[in-house]
Parts: structure tokens; sequence; C-alpha cells
């Protein structure tokens, strides 16, 4: 056997090994965007970046990137409620716990709004984090969230498939006007979450803020 026929066929397992890696780096990137309690740019963006760099399968792509942002989404509702009972008062916890007793009451209905959330141009990072404050289970969240997303980030990787001509546009529009609108949004919408007495809107539809949430 000559040596160019062992070459070969070395590179021929090695291909597949570099293939695998690369889908574990859009698995890895998405749980890692979507673990952190920030209102980070969309794990969608990381999806299509990498797509369009390596050329990888769009559909594989998006399973796999949708099944990291799902882990770290669920890692997220796991040790928030430590986080939130160390850097928030109880007060706060209580209020934002009543707030998920009042979600999971809704039945069908938190869900389909779960649901309907998710397929939003809308940071989900504080769905997460007043689902794990209020201590929800996951179940309760992660099938809505599951349908939206898978169906919200197919349109997105998709869409960034047909535009991988313009791939250099597309890393500047990671960083561009809608990226940084999108993490302020995130940053009120934690806010509105933090800091309304959300007992006090529900009970009495009286709209009062609290800001002496931390211990």
């Amino acid at each position: 056997m000559s040596n160019e026929t062992i070459s070969d066929g070395k590179n021929l397992l090695v291909q597949p090994f570099y293939m695998w890696v690369k889908y574990l780096l859009v698995f890895v990137s998405a749980m890692v965007v979507d673990v952190v309690p920030l209102p980070l740019p969309p794990a969608f963006v990381i999806m299509i970046v990498l797509q369009i760099k390596f050329n990888l399968n769009v559909w594989a792509v998006i399973c796999v990137g949708v099944a990291g942002s799902i882990l770290g989404r669920y890692i997220l509702t796991l040790y928030i409620p430590k986080i939130a009972g160390k850097i928030f008062n109880p007060a706060k916890n209580e209020d934002v716990q009543y707030l998920g007793k009042k979600l999971n009451q809704k039945g069908w209905k938190s869900q389909l709004a779960i649901f309907t959330y998710s397929l939003l141009p809308l940071p989900t990072t504080p769905l997460f984090i007043a689902g794990g404050m209020a201590k929800m289970k996951p179940i309760l969240i992660i099938p809505a969230f599951f349908v939206g997303k898978f169906i919200s980030d197919s349109v997105a990787v998709l869409m960034g498939k047909y535009a991988a001509e313009n791939a250099a546009g597309l890393f500047e529009g990671a960083i561009s006007w809608k990226t940084i609108s999108g993490l302020i949004l995130g940053i009120l919408l934690i806010a509105i979450l933090l800091f309304i007495d959300w007992r006090a809107w529900l009970k009495e539809k009286r709209l009062k803020l609290n800001f002496k949430i931390w211990k």
C-alpha cells in the first residue's frame, strides 16, 4: 500500500471528525449565549455566522443550535433561583414567585403566551429569569419555547443562508443598530420584571415601582 493511499485514508477519517467539531461549536456557542442571564445577541446570529463560515448543513445547524439554546435556558432556570436568593431581597423574590404562580394558573394560555413571545424578535432572557426566580418547573416553559424557538431560528438561519454572498455585511450586522436596540430592549424588560411590584399590579391593577430590591 502506497503512502499516498494511506494519506488519503487518514484524510477520510479526519474530515468527518472536524465536521462534527464544527457542529459541536454551534451547539456550545448557542448554549453559552442562552445560559447567561444577560440579554446578549440572539443565538441565531452565531448560528448564521458559523453556518456561512464553515458551509454547514443548514438544517443540521438549526437542530443543533436550537438544542444548545434549550439546554442553556434550562440551566439558566436551575441556577437563577440560587443567585436571586443572594442578590435580591425576600420581598422581590416573593413578588416574582407570585407572578410565576399566576402564570401556572393560566394553563394553556400561558403556554400560548410563551410560544408567541418566542416567535417575536425579542430577547427571551427575561422570560427565563422570571420563570427561574418564580421557581416554575422548566416543563411549563421549555415545550412552548422549543416550538417557537425552532420556528423563529429556522426562518432566521434560512434567510442568512440566502444572504451568504453578503457574509461581510452580515458580520457587520452582528453589531448593527438592530443588535444594540435588542440589547437595550432586553435590559428594559429585565428592569420591568425586577422593579414593578407584580402583586400590586395583579391584585389591585395598580402600577407600583419598587427599587429597593437588593439585599
